[in-house]
């Protein structure tokens, strides 16, 4: 089977979402464009993580040449759009930010199975390659991905302040409180 790469370039949307509930949410990026929408699933973690470096890079970027500027886009506090098709799950994610364009350039490759050892982004030349969303960003949309990710990611179930384990909504056994329900 042949490798298919989803490439948005532009993109008008780029979005970290959930579907459900806490404690048992899904976690989405979904790239739009016109009424083309790719949505691919991820963990949490790898959603913390991809909205954590895109803000570093902006840092960077800041640091390395303080004249750059770009314009703060609204904050984007839609639901994902529907219906959410999950192309893939990601598995390796590449970021880096493309100086010509003045990009952020966001690569997930589709994950691959356990027994494989494939642990960096494979070129688009190999035909027996994962799957690839590839999206680049503007900074303003770069910025924008960061902050609503980290409210995304955030929205989560409120840690116990004694043992900081996820309250469920019917409470939870805390271990610092020899199990008894708080």
């Amino acid at each position: 089977m042949s490798r298919i790469v989803y490439d948005f370039n532009p993109v008008e949307r780029f979005v970290c979402g959930t579907v459900g509930e806490p404690g048992e949410r899904s976690f989405f990026i979904q790239a739009r464009t016109g009424s083309r929408i790719t949505s691919v699933g991820l963990e949490k973690i790898q959603a913390a993580a991809l909205g954590d470096r895109v803000g570093a890079i902006l840092r960077e970027i800041k640091r390395g040449n303080p004249l750059v500027g770009y314009s703060r886009l609204g904050v984007d506090t839609e639901p994902l759009e529907q219906p959410i098709f999950e192309e893939f799950r990601v598995g390796v994610i590449g970021l880096s930010f493309v100086t010509d364009s003045e990009m952020v350039l966001v690569e997930l490759q589709c994950a691959t199975p356990a027994d494989s050892d494939e642990e960096e982004l494979v070129d688009d030349d190999e035909e027996e390659a994962p799957d690839l969303l590839r999206v680049s960003l503007t900074l303003a949309q770069a910025d924008a991905f960061a902050k609503r990710t980290a409210a995304v990611v955030g929205a989560g179930r409120l840690p116990c302040p004694f043992c900081g384990i996820p309250i469920d909504n019917t409470g939870h056994l805390c271990p610092r409180a020899n199990g008894y329900r708080r």
